[in-house]
């Protein structure tokens, strides 16, 4: 008699785990600030196709060069070109549309661009968030509001230990700066008024260096090495040393919907910062970056700018013991994975293999299996 050994599928598990955890989305109404962004348009996507009722605010972009269109998202999901710094106009939107969760992602992203215009990287990423915070907690329909700051909230302090969500906040770029103000007054309303009532959960991700494929911004190693790649140019580097916990942005964005559906379901317990980054001493240089970036590619070279770089900080790495446990979250994808698929993205729609919303919706149903 011969017996069918039944090896178990480790990934199965995980995949069971996720779908009942992301089904809460179907059918909710969400709102995504910042959707024309790279992350904003990821995620958008992403719950649009699990059912969820989107709404996006974002910015006027070059449609042509902008993710959220590529993915042909404007014709599924209503977009508000809508200037998060303006209080009324915000808060008319939102008493309109009465989301029930609400992913706050709009900001000036850029370290370079805060050294350029530090009052308006103060003014969105610091009072646009201060203008969400303040409308949700007047609203009697908003259960779930993260928002999305990043690792560089933290005071930098030289060390190669992970941050923890209890460190200091600092910075001493006006962008790590805005993020860190940004912070302080998250953790003021969790204080002050999400405690006395439990309706709406609040609660801050941070995440590290994302990657995957779309990212069109300027001065943001992936999109400076694809280009320069697909332009058979030299890929040019200021800070090759620099260490970053890279990531796919899957990774992250599933932190976030994960932390969302709890704050939905008990906002008292899960309100307040959590990290998402990598593995402990995973952290990964630019230039290893570069060197798996060109690998996948198939050919490339490589040049440093050695002219003095404005102040960022040189090694950055989270400690998430704090999601793993409580969250039961961990990044899929180890950094080779993430650059494999990035450059696989990429490629495939610069050869016109694949569409944009293609590929895109690939990676997002392999990421779930």
């Amino acid at each position: 008699m011969y017996y069918i050994m039944k090896i178990p599928n480790k990934y199965s598990k995980t995949a069971t785990l996720m779908k009942n955890i992301l089904k809460i989305y179907k059918n909710k109404k969400v709102l995504i600030t910042g959707a024309t962004g790279f992350k904003g348009a990821w995620l958008s996507l992403w719950l649009q196709m699990l059912g969820a009722k989107v709404f996006a605010i974002g910015y006027s972009p070059n449609k042509n060069k902008n993710l959220f269109y590529s993915l042909n998202l404007h014709k599924k999901i209503k977009i508000n070109i809508l200037d998060v710094r303006n209080k009324k106009k915000l808060s008319g939107y939102i008493s309109k549309i009465k989301p029930e969760f609400i992913f706050h992602l709009a900001a000036q992203p850029l370290i370079l661009e805060s050294y350029k215009e530090p009052f308006k990287t103060y003014e969105i990423n610091t009072f646009g968030t201060l203008n969400i915070l303040e409308i949700s907690r007047k609203s009697k329909f908003v259960r779930s509001l993260i928002c999305v700051t990043s690792d560089k909230c933290y005071e930098s302090n030289f060390s190669t230990r992970g941050f923890k969500e209890s460190d200091r906040l600092g910075g001493v770029d006006p962008y790590s700066g805005s993020k860190a103000a940004a912070e302080i007054i998250i953790k003021t309303y969790i204080e002050s008024f999400q405690k006395k009532q439990n309706r709406l959960g609040i609660a801050s991700a941070r995440a590290g260096n994302v990657m995957g494929g779309g990212d069109q911004s300027p001065n943001r190693l992936i999109p400076d090495i694809v280009n320069s790649l697909n332009n058979k140019k030299k890929i040019v580097l200021r800070n090759p040393n620099f260490n970053r916990p890279w990531q796919h942005v899957l990774d992250p964005l599933y932190g976030y919907l994960i932390l969302a559906a709890k704050l939905y379901k008990e906002p008292k317990k899960y309100s307040g910062p959590w990290n998402f980054g990598t593995e402990k001493n995973t952290v990964t240089s630019v230039l290893k970056i570069v060197r798996y970036a060109i690998k996948n590619w198939g050919q490339g070279e490589l040049l440093v700018n050695k002219k003095k770089q404005p102040y960022e900080q040189t090694n950055l790495q989270l400690n998430i013991d704090k999601s793993k446990k409580n969250l039961q979250w961990k990044p899929k994808y180890k950094i080779q994975d993430s650059v494999k698929l990035t450059i696989e993205w990429y490629k495939q729609v610069l050869n016109k293999e694949k569409t944009a919303e293609e590929i895109t919706k690939k990676q997002i149903n392999d990421y779930t299996k």
